[in-house]
This record gives C-alpha cells, sequence and structure tokens, in this order.
C-alpha cells in the first residue's frame, strides 16, 4: 500500500511542477476566441456564438474562467503592492502565457494543496505506514514548496530574458547607428530592429513602434519599455536617447557611444560569468568528483590493510 501511495504523491507532484513550467515558459499566444472567429471566417461557414465559444478548448473555456474567478476572490485579500509586484515582474517575465496577477496567485495557492494532499494521505494511510502521524512533518514543507515554485520560476524566466535582451542589445544599436546614419528617423530604425529581428528585444522595438503610432509619446513610451525589461543598460540608454533629443545632440553620435558602452558592458559580463565558473564547480567536485577519487583510490589500501591485519 505504502508504494502505491509514494507512487500516486509523486505523479500528483510532478504533474503540478510540470503545469507551472508549461504555464511559465510557453509562448504567449493569440487570443483563442479571435482565432477560432477567423477560422469560420475563412470557411465561410455560418456559425453561431454558441457554436464558436464551444470550439474553443476545455482549457481556455472551462479551467481558466475557473482560475481567474477563484484568483479575483484571493486578490481581495492580498496587499496592493503585492499585486503591483507580481504585475511588474510578469511584465519583465514578457507575460509568459498571457498570465496576469489573478492567474499567477491562482497557481500559487493551488501549489498550497500539495499540503493539502500530503494531511489526506496521512489520514488515509493503513497502519504501519511512514506517513501515520507525520502529515504535518511532510505537508508544511511540500505547501511552501508548492507555494513558491511559481515564484522561483517566474524569477528564473525573467533572470533568463534579461541575459538575453543583454547579450541582443549591442548589436540591436549597431543596427539603429546604421539606420540613423542611412537617413532614417529613430522610429524607423526601431521598426527595422523589430522586423529583422525576431526575439525579446526586438518584440520590445515593435511595442514601442505600436505604442507611439497609437498616439503616445515617444519619449514616455521609451520610458515604459525600460521599465517593462526592468534592465538598467536599457534605462541608461533610454535616458540618453531623451537627453539627446532635448539637447540637439546627433543621434547617431549618442547611439554609437551607447553602442560601444553595451559591448564593454557585456564583455564584462562574461568575464564576470568566467570567473564564478570555479566557484560553482566547488559542489559538484566536493559532492561528487573528490569522493569518487577517494574511493578509487583508498579501496585497495583499505583492501590490503583489512587482508593483512592480524586477527
Amino acid at each position: 500500500m505504502v508504494p502505491v501511495i509514494l507512487i500516486v504523491v509523486g505523479i500528483i507532484v510532478v504533474g503540478a511542477v510540470i503545469l507551472v513550467i508549461i504555464g511559465l515558459t510557453s509562448p504567449r499566444e493569440e487570443d483563442p476566441l479571435q482565432k477560432r472567429l477567423a477560422e469560420f471566417a475563412e470557411s465561410g461557414k455560418q456559425a453561431t456564438l454558441e457554436e464558436i465559444e464551444l470550439s474553443q478548448p476545455f482549457l481556455e473555456r472551462v479551467i481558466y474562467p475557473m482560475a481567474r474567478r477563484f484568483g479575483e476572490l484571493v486578490l481581495r485579500f492580498t496587499p496592493q503592492n503585492a499585486i503591483q509586484g507580481t504585475a511588474r515582474k510578469l511584465e519583465q517575465a514578457g507575460s509568459p502565457a498571457g498570465l496576469d496577477p489573478t492567474l499567477f496567485f491562482t497557481l500559487r495557492i493551488l501549489g498550497l494543496g500539495l499540503g493539502v494532499v500530503f494531511l489526506f494521505l496521512s489520514r488515509v494511510a493503513p497502519k504501519g505506514s511512514f506517513l501515520v502521524g507525520r502529515g504535518l512533518l511532510f505537508a508544511i514543507p511540500m505547501a511552501l514548496i508548492g507555494f513558491y515554485i511559481p515564484e522561483l520560476l517566474l524569477n528564473s524566466r525573467i533572470r533568463s530574458r534579461q541575459h538575453g535582451i543583454r547579450k541582443a542589445m549591442p548589436d540591436a544599436l549597431d543596427l539603429l547607428t546604421i539606420c540613423v546614419e542611412a537617413g532614417l528617423t529613430l522610429d524607423a530604425a526601431m521598426a527595422k530592429v523589430y522586423e529583422k529581428w525576431d526575439n525579446e528585444l526586438g518584440r520590445a522595438f515593435g511595442r514601442v513602434i505600436r505604442e507611439i503610432a497609437l498616439g503616445k509619446i515617444r519619449r514616455e513610451a521609451m520610458r515604459d519599455m525600460a521599465e517593462r525589461l526592468g534592465i538598467n543598460e536599457m534605462t541608461s540608454f533610454v535616458a540618453a536617447v531623451i537627453q539627446s533629443e532635448q539637447l540637439g545632440v546627433s543621434m547617431a553620435h549618442v547611439l554609437r557611444i551607447q553602442s560601444d558602452q553595451m559591448r564593454v558592458r557585456r564583455r564584462q559580463l562574461a568575464e564576470e560569468e568566467a570567473h564564478k565558473a570555479p566557484i560553482k564547480m566547488l559542489i559538484p567536485m566536493a559532492l561528487l568528483i573528490f569522493p569518487s577519487i577517494c574511493i578509487v583510490l583508498m579501496t585497495p589500501a583499505v583492501l590490503i590493510i583489512v587482508k593483512n591485519f592480524p586477527k
């Protein structure tokens, strides 16, 4: 009975972790309802709104609305600072899978269900099982793990996205410089970056272009972009561009200086990571390599000593 319980618990835990990982790492998709409307329009079929709704996947039709309702209830008891901080982090992560604070807090509360599962298993476990009388011992750590897994994955997604943007910034600024020197405006140069590169930085410039087209002032759109990305390099770049506009300095000259600085910064970050490598290698060496070497070297000596030791 105990192995069956362990298997069930393992499946639940692994399934929860996989669902959270998929939710935080999958790319953001277009609105499924709009997609269905486009499909029906292309096919030329006459369909009612109910048929279009029922044609959506079960996850979009049932699970997401239920999760949002539950998340709205949770948000009523959540401090406003926590909600704003989560919304900012989701923006910095690129809004993976279209997550918003409502769904994110729903994932965290559902993670607490791992502790409830262990409490339930400790109640139904047969006599003599190691879970009997130890429900809280396992439930509290598992509930904490389930509650913080979405936060840890979100922070990992933010770091990964920011690392990719830092690597792409020098090349993107080179392209901006070339376009501006060729006679294009800064808006047209950013549009070229968005057109040529399908990465996080290119999409960030594309969003700025769309916001400017909708009537937002360029400096405000660029400041919002720097805040969404949360990178110091982008903040300094936006500040330099805005200052050059206000002072009338050559935009191409400013972009070239910023490009050189970003390239130096990228080299410094690479050197920093290289210097951290020996320290990071200490843990696997101490836990894996050194014990294996000791076993290989000391085992023959120990066997010889045991064999020749007088009885």
